[in-house]
């Protein structure tokens, strides 16, 4: 028999040794500076917020803060300026606007009233029939009652009726025998209401009752001479 050559066993494979491993081992990938710088400046601004801090700072004096609160008053004040001027001219504006219509109301109802004087005026100088401008006349004098009572202005008269000084305007006094004392004899002219206001009073005379009568004089008695002791 054929002796069999044994051929040797491979040998293991070294293991590799410690600095190998080293060189051989995965290096694992460097962190990012980016998200450490933010943390760093994130740290930073955190700063003077914590509680220690804010609690060290030290609290305003009652100077600052009343130099504060008047800031803050003069700021409101200068505000309500404004807005009290513009106020002022809104107020002015519509008040005129109201003056303007009121006048233009009162004075329309008049017109007509123009247009008859002026009418009447050109009958009075072309025409001699006095009983045709007397028809204008009382024409004209019913379109002034009219335009009267559209605006609720009322005529009264004071003939007769106590004198009474807030509707009567005493412009003289006379004696009678029939109307007693403080009682209006006669108007001069009437007196004119609008509602319960006096536009104007009525102008009167006022009875100051009967006459009185005179005391007689009675005749001065002669002197007598002077006695001065002498005999005759």
């Amino acid at each position: 028999m054929k002796e069999s050559k044994k051929h040797p066993a491979p040998e293991a494979a070294a293991e590799p040794t410690e600095e190998k491993r080293k060189h051989s081992r995965p290096q694992a990938p460097a962190p990012e500076a980016a998200p450490a710088a933010d943390a760093a400046v994130s740290g930073k601004e955190g700063e003077g917020k914590t509680p220690e801090a804010e609690a060290a700072a030290p609290e305003p004096t009652e100077l600052e803060k009343t130099q504060r609160a008047l800031a803050e008053l003069g700021e409101k004040y200068i505000y309500l300026q404004a807005e009290y001027q513009n106020y002022r001219k809104r107020v002015a504006k519509e008040l005129s606007g109201v003056r303007s219509m009121t006048v233009a109301d009162t004075l329309h109802p008049f017109l007509n009233v123009c247009d008859y004087l002026n009418m009447a005026d050109v009958a009075a100088t072309t025409s001699d029939n006095i009983e045709s401008i007397r028809q204008g006349l009382k024409m004209i004098l019913g379109e002034f009652n009219k335009a009267f009572d559209e605006l609720g202005v009322k005529s009264f008269s004071a003939a007769g009726e106590k004198f009474d000084p807030a509707l009567h305007d005493a412009v003289a006094s006379e004696n009678s025998d029939t109307v007693p004392e403080g009682v209006v004899i006669r108007q001069w002219s009437c007196g004119f209401k609008l509602g319960e206001t006096l536009l104007r009073p009525a102008r009167v005379v006022v009875s100051s009752g009967p006459a009185k009568a005179e005391p007689e004089e009675k005749p001065e008695a002669p002197e007598k001479p002077a006695d001065d002791g002498k005999e005759a």
